[in-house]
């Protein structure tokens, strides 16, 4: 069978995920915890035999992965298919500053609305669209290899709705932790579950985005 083997890693941990601070496109790089899960991350996948590594060309999933293109000894690919969601006037805000000044909008992102886009943003299904078309696109070049996806949490969650057939609208239930390995294959027939969530290499230390939120909002899942 020539399934590509994919490895979907989300991005060491950022002072604004500490912060519970919407990065989306901002340029914001790991802090000291970020770069030692790096270190960690690379030593985890450095057996997997990758034949390519493509990254977000956002800075937090670019430095993470070129821990993991020295491990493997691969130069790294940017793809900006693979940013997280634009996020407009929310970027740079805490959840608590965004619900204070926009409390309908908020309202709306935390129901998942998938028409709703911040002023200045992506909608929730524009962004799932570019998630699901650039990893096929990327997936389908690679039959039978393995490959790695360095990019962000929301990223992640689109991932794994595209492997689960979750409905777009329904609530996360799944871990997106910094710097954890989420396995997926693909094949013609498209994408499908192998393993999620690994963070056995970081002995814990991995802040899910549910710790990225404050109330209701630990399930929006978008402060990667």
């Amino acid at each position: 069978m020539n399934a590509t083997r994919i490895l979907a890693i989300r991005h060491g941990e950022t002072a604004w995920n500490v912060d519970t601070r919407i990065q989306g496109q901002l340029d914001i790089p790991l802090n000291a915890t970020g770069r030692w899960q790096a270190e960690q991350l690379s030593r985890a996948v450095a057996h997997e035999d990758l034949s390519a590594i493509y990254t977000s060309d956002l800075l937090r999933a670019h430095e993470t992965a070129e821990a993991v293109g020295r491990g493997a000894g691969l130069p790294l690919v940017k793809d900006t298919g693979l940013r997280e969601r634009a996020f407009g006037v929310f970027q740079g805000r805490t959840f608590t500053e965004i619900e204070a000044a926009w409390p309908e909008a908020s309202m709306r992102w935390r129901k998942r609305d998938p028409d709703f886009g911040p002023e200045g943003g992506e909608s929730l299904r524009v962004f799932y669209d570019r998630c699901a078309t650039t990893a096929t696109r990327l997936a389908a070049a690679h039959p039978g290899e393995t490959i790695a996806f360095v990019a962000h949490g929301g990223v992640m969650d689109c991932l794994y709705r595209l492997a689960t057939r979750v409905d777009l609208q329904a609530p996360r239930s799944w871990l997106l932790g910094n710097a954890s390995i989420n396995r997926l294959l693909y094949t013609p027939e498209g994408f499908t579950l192998i393993g999620w969530s690994d963070t056995q290499h970081l002995d814990g230390v991995a802040r899910d985005e549910t710790n990225d939120t404050a109330g209701p909002a630990d399930r929006v899942g978008h402060a990667a």
